[in-house]
Order: C-alpha cells, then structure tokens, then sequence
C-alpha cells in the first residue's frame, strides 16, 4: 500500500558526508511524521532523526550537530543530510513513515527496504 524508496547510501571517509533520501508513494493521505532508523551488526535499531506533520524535528544525542533532517512536503521525500561522518555511523539506514489513507484514523507504519552506510579509511 504504502511504498518507499531509499538512496543515498555508500561508502565514505571519517569525515565525510552522505545524504540520504526516501521517497513515499501509494495510498497516502496525509503523514504524521517520517524519521530514519539505523541498525549495525549485533545492535538494535535505534532512532536517528524523525520529524512530526507540525516540522519539529528530534535527533539522537550521537548526532546533534552532525545530521540534519529534512522533508519535502510536495512529493513525499524525507532526506538525511549527514556531515562530519564517523566509523561509528557504520549501519543500514531505514526509512520510516507514519501516514493516514482517506477517511480513516488509523495509523500505517511503514519501512523502507535499508540502505548502507559505511564510515571507513
């Protein structure tokens, strides 16, 4: 129902900057909030960034004054501006949305497929 579509991901130097996108598409209504997930190997997935319907954004601790989250209301697309990259940034990056379909109050949760990020010399 609700599809979205990752890019942006690849490999980088410490220090260096990626940015990711995420486009949404299929039965969308309005969206409440879209974020970005990571999970490295052998952790959970933790909260990057997400930000509400309202523009107030939220960052995890590890980030602030590295990452920047963005959307573009017009087409759907969420993007991840990531500077000053470290090693510890390694992970797969997921693309989350919270969205409404007409006339109902449900919400829908949706993944993208991931996308990689590796932070190495």
């Amino acid at each position: 129902q609700v599809q979205l579509v990752e890019s942006g991901g690849g490999l980088v130097q410490p220090g260096g900057s990626l940015r990711l996108s995420c486009a949404a598409s299929g039965d969308i209504f309005s969206i409440n909030a879209m974020g970005w997930y990571r999970q490295a190997p052998g952790k959970e997935r933790e909260l990057v960034a997400n930000i509400t319907s309202g523009g107030s954004t939220n960052y995890a601790d590890s980030v602030k004054g590295r990452f920047t989250i963005s959307r573009n209301n017009a087409n759907n697309t969420l993007y991840l501006q990531m500077n000053g990259l470290k090693p510890q940034d390694t992970a797969v990056y997921y693309c989350h949305v919270d969205s409404k379909r007409r006339w109902r109050t449900a919400i829908v949760r949706s993944w993208g497929q991931g996308t990689q990020v590796t932070v190495s010399s």
